[in-house]
């Protein structure tokens, strides 16, 4: 079980990025940051997905407007066991991370 920084990216333009995956028998608490560096507005997705393709309903952000120098953050996220926390920006100069706890499923 790790704890503290799950996954980080500097992401590609326009491509789909699989920040993190939950290990199987796990679950995750997690706070996913994305910081736009660049100076050019971007809009941004957030996916809690079965693959790093995420489906319209598997979306907690889509195309929301990252303004230069902004941070989107999105606390207490919690994913289940083998999903993909998956990201997207339509600029480069934007940093994803999610960090957070890994728990065991409980066992019954």
């Amino acid at each position: 079980m790790a704890n503290g920084v799950l996954g980080k990216s500097d992401l590609s333009a326009n491509t789909n990025t699989s920040l993190y995956t939950v290990p199987t028998g796990e679950y995750t608490i997690a706070t996913i940051n994305i910081c736009n560096r660049g100076s050019a507005t971007s809009n941004v997705r957030v996916a809690i997905a079965a693959t790093g393709t995420p489906a319209n309903s598997e979306y907690i952000e889509y195309d929301v407007a990252l303004a230069p120098k902004g941070v989107l953050e999105r606390t207490g996220v919690v994913v289940g066991e083998d999903q993909i926390i998956v990201v997207r920006s339509s600029q480069a100069s934007v940093t994803a991370m999610a960090y957070g706890i890994e728990t065991a499923l409980p066992t019954t």
